[in-house]
């Protein structure tokens, strides 16, 4: 197996995360973006949208990777990760599409501000942010995971990377005790692996 990524970003990470935590043997193939790796024929062959991560496990390649979570989930996991009721699949669905949206549009795009220098308004980006954080700072209340259980799911994974180096935005988060306390659960996880991190934003001041 064979995960195309790039060790800054977080959309590779969960990947990467998630395959540890499975505990599946992958090789890591490092995708420069900053030259346009990703852009380039050889790559677009594998993900036309010109974007990391790209999973190949064997003759099989998939990319996006809430997408690739599933995959692994239901190819290699158990329903713990992703259960297989109505109801409660339909519950961590929800927060991959939180992933994919609130996360990205606010922790996510902030951090590109000052990891690569990206042309958005920082302001903006940083109140999107605190709106979202403020709603999983709730969701957290009275339980240990995103999805209320006793084990984590794909949300845990999918939400984990960019609110993790949400700091590197300039996006504090001594205000959400909830969510610094369920960061340490995940990162004391078996197989955890930890995501890049950058001295940029609070994360240069600490």
């Amino acid at each position: 197996m064979k995960l195309h990524y790039h060790p800054l970003s977080g959309h590779s990470h969960r990947a990467r995360l998630f395959l540890s935590l499975l505990c599946i043997e992958h090789e890591l193939i490092e995708v420069d973006l900053r030259s346009g790796a990703q852009k380039r024929p050889a790559f677009l062959a594998l993900n036309p949208f010109g974007q990391v991560p790209v999973l190949e496990d064997g003759g099989d390649v998939f990319s996006d990777s809430n997408a690739i979570l599933v995959y692994l989930a239901k190819r290699y996991g158990n329903s713990d990760w992703l259960p297989e009721t109505a109801a409660e699949a339909s519950r961590v669905h929800r927060w991959l599409s939180v992933a994919a949206g609130e996360i990205n549009r606010g922790p996510a795009s902030a951090r590109l501000v000052n990891v690569f220098g990206a042309k958005l308004d920082a302001a903006d980006l940083i109140n999107r942010a605190h709106a979202i954080l403020k709603l999983i700072e709730l969701s957290l209340e009275g339980h240990c995971w995103i999805v209320v259980g006793n084990h984590p799911t794909l949300a845990d994974v999918a939400l984990y990377s960019y609110i993790a180096r949400a700091p590197e935005g300039d996006i504090d988060l001594s205000e959400y005790p909830l969510i610094l306390a369920w960061l340490k659960r995940v990162e004391a996880l078996p197989g955890f692996v930890p995501f890049q991190q950058s001295p940029v934003g609070l994360t240069a001041q600490a």
